[in-house]
């Protein structure tokens, strides 16, 4: 991160708690034990089937960024992924600040492009998370840091992103001093909140804090009771450290599907195995057992020369009346993977889109997409 950007999120900590004292009523979560207030209303970030107003995306547009080569590739698939998403809710594009007429063409009608410096495509980690209060009738932006996974990507724009989006949105921001990428976070919006240790834990996000520090923030911007610690993110998940959206996705309440390898030679196998034996054992804050699907298809593949093997099916978006799942191209897997999905949700329609450079560069149509809640 540069300095300038260094100095600005610490000055937006800083002044959101001056701002609490001169009138505004902010809270801001500057340590671990100060829950996500704002206006004295505490808010909950919903699970992802509650209804949405919309869904919030980012459009890559820099080959050095990472993509090289790939970029026209992987800009083909987020195109697709907003297309396939606009189908059932209102899809917004945040294009790098000059880029916004290509990023139409790409995108094609329907979508509503806006400008904003970014670094990359990947808002589920670095956009705000959005609370509603208790009367459903306001949203929170939390604003958490943001270091490119732990200092491996540049981030200088995307750690501001929450700025913009909260800007242009009309909804408050709520500053939040932990590092964190809301891929590494599932939530039900009923108490419940599930992570993994391999990246929750990993030093390059918070050194400085304990399991149990980092555990109480989460719970306190989250408005949860309890968390569910699972050991493992995906094998060979070098980019995220494992985040908990590459193995497990709500279906709904106490509802989970999980990936679980049928080959016992995967090297995933045990890892996701000792993720199953804890949710099995686990009840969620209501105090009720998981409902588990397996999902058995972990499909490998290149891409240009690149081995890649952390595809994952349950990376999906889910809408009112759509899920948007990423496919990689191999019927013999995608097909009876969207069957497994299809079985979860009868009565929506679920769309694959393929998914493949996504997956090269480390995450799926679920890490390119963050909700907007409804409001009334």
């Amino acid at each position: 991160m540069n300095a300038s950007a260094m100095s600005r999120r610490r000055f937006l900590r800083s002044s959101a708690a001056l701002t609490a004292a001169t009138g505004a009523g902010l809270a801001v979560a500057a340590g671990p034990a100060e829950a996500a207030t704002y206006n004295g209303a505490t808010y909950t970030v919903p699970g992802e089937w509650a209804p949405h107003a919309g869904c919030l995306m980012a459009f890559p547009w820099d080959a050095a960024d990472n993509w090289g080569d790939k970029l026209p590739a992987v800009q083909d698939e987020v195109a697709a992924v907003a297309r396939a998403v606009a189908r059932f809710e209102p899809v917004t594009m945040v294009a790098n600040t000059g880029t916004g007429d290509f990023v139409r063409s790409k995108v094609g009608p329907g979508i509503t492009v806006i400008e904003y410096p970014i670094n990359d495509c990947w808002p589920r980690d670095n956009g705000p998370i959005f609370g509603v209060d208790a009367t459903g009738t306001r949203l929170l932006g939390l604003d958490f840091a943001f270091n490119g996974w732990g200092n491996k990507f540049p981030h200088d724009k995307d750690d501001l992103l929450p700025v913009g989006v909260c800007d242009y949105l009309g909804v408050p921001r709520l500053p939040v001093d932990l590092v964190f990428e809301g891929g590494a976070l599932l939530q039900d919006g009923e108490g419940t909140i599930i992570g993994t240790e391999e990246c929750l834990l990993n030093p390059n996000r918070n050194p400085n804090l304990t399991k149990a520090q980092i555990e109480a923030a989460l719970l306190d911007a989250y408005g949860a009771r309890k968390m569910i610690w699972l050991p493992y993110g995906m094998y060979g998940d070098t980019i995220t450290d494992g985040h908990v959206d590459l193995v497990a996705a709500y279906a709904g309440p106490a509802s989970l599907l999980i990936n679980m390898p049928s080959d016992t030679n995967d090297p995933n196998y045990p890892r996701l195995l000792r993720n199953k034996r804890i949710l099995q054992s686990a009840t969620d804050a209501r105090g009720r057992r998981f409902q588990l699907t397996e999902m058995p298809f972990l499909p490998k593949f290149t891409v240009g020369t690149d081995r890649v093997i952390t595809f994952s099916y349950t990376n999906y978006y889910p809408t009112a009346t759509g899920i948007v799942v990423p496919t990689a191209n191999i019927p013999s897997s995608d097909t009876p993977a969207l069957a497994v999905i299809q079985s979860l949700f009868p009565s929506k329609t679920v769309v694959g889109v393929p998914a493949t450079t996504l997956a090269w560069g480390g995450g799926g149509v679920h890490c390119i997409t963050q909700q907007i809640p409804a409001t009334h």
